[in-house]
């Protein structure tokens, strides 16, 4: 009754399908549900932009409609679909550490990389630049509280369409890279990264204002892009479909210690690919990226893997492992 009187009052409310107005306050009436069993927290407010647009349509069940989908690219049907996979058995593979990075996005201990190009090609880079130059010369003319205008809606909207388009390839590259990792070996050690911790800003007080503030933004874009969560999350549900493992170990001095010495020693790291172990008994030298991979399969052969307890991760060592090369 209450859904049919507020249809009869609110505009925009009528023009949406009944039966899709209802799917609705199901969805909000289960979140309080939810909340008040303590299985999530208090739902709360969604701006229209920080969210996509989105409705189920149950008159779509025939045809397995879950739900239809609105972003920068245009309205999207969700199809529902079941699939039976066999349950899958642990198998022994080969193990490689995994380093993660902003110029190699992925260094394997064994030596490899797996790498990507720029997710807009030349055209639409400067298409891009044209757009933002001319959203922010009309936004100019635009007085403080006043409503966006239509041209300058349009013109954000073309600029969410070419960031929405680099975002697909981006997740496309990540989860074809992931499965061929997953299909590869079976156990993949990463780092157990704070990304959040890594890209706080640097500006600093106005007491004590931050140094090299514009490199420190420019570097958290750059990790923002890459999306190392992301691709962790993907990697580890398809190692455990595989019967693979991923396994996190600490991140604390991976980049400055020597994969063959394991001595940590200042200046090692002599720039962003080059390694050079200051360590007079060693000297080994090599590539930078591939050193910290290895160091992070080293930790995990020397039983230095993080495991969950109580709500947060623990390092636990495992008893008698003799430490082994991570070559």
């Amino acid at each position: 009754m209450a859904i049919r009187q507020a249809r009869k009052d609110i505009d925009w409310l009528g023009i949406l399908p009944a039966q899709a107005a209802q799917a609705v306050l199901k969805t909000y009436h289960r979140a309080w549900a939810n909340y008040s069993e303590g299985r999530a927290g208090e739902p709360n407010f969604k701006a229209r932009f920080r969210a996509p647009m989105a409705v189920d349509v149950p008159q779509g069940r025939d045809l397995s409609i879950a739900r239809l989908v609105k972003d920068s690219l245009g309205w999207h049907l969700a199809f529902r679909v079941q699939t039976l996979e066999p349950k899958s058995e642990p198998r022994s593979g080969p193990e490689v550490g995994i380093d993660v990075g902003v110029r190699v996005p992925l260094a394997l201990s064994d030596g490899g990389v797996r790498t990507h190009g720029a997710w807009l090609t030349g055209k639409e880079q400067i298409q891009l630049l044209k757009l933002e130059r001319r959203a922010a010369h009309r936004k100019s003319f635009r007085s403080q509280g006043a409503k966006t205008s239509r041209r300058l809606g349009k013109t954000y909207g073309r600029i969410q369409a070419l960031h929405a388009r680099a975002n697909r390839r981006h997740l496309d590259w990540q989860n074809k890279t992931t499965t061929e990792l997953a299909r590869t070996y079976g156990v993949m050690v990463v780092e157990d990264l704070t990304i959040t911790n890594m890209t706080k800003s640097a500006k600093g007080s106005m007491d004590q204002p931050g140094r090299n503030v514009a490199q420190k933004s420019g570097l958290n874009r750059a990790i923002a892009q890459e999306a190392w969560g992301r691709t962790v999350v993907l990697l580890t549900r398809k190692a455990a479909r595989l019967g693979g493992v991923v396994p996190k170990v600490p991140a604390s001095g991976t980049s400055q210690g020597c994969s063959v010495c394991h001595v940590i020693m200042a200046g090692s790291r002599e720039s962003q690919a080059v390694f050079v172990c200051k360590n007079s008994a060693c000297g080994w030298i090599g590539n930078a990226d591939h050193n910290a991979a290895r160091n992070v399969l080293y930790r995990y052969r020397i039983g230095l893997a993080l495991v969950p307890a109580a709500g947060r991760a623990v390092v636990r060592r495992a008893r008698r492992v003799k430490p082994a090369t991570a070559r």
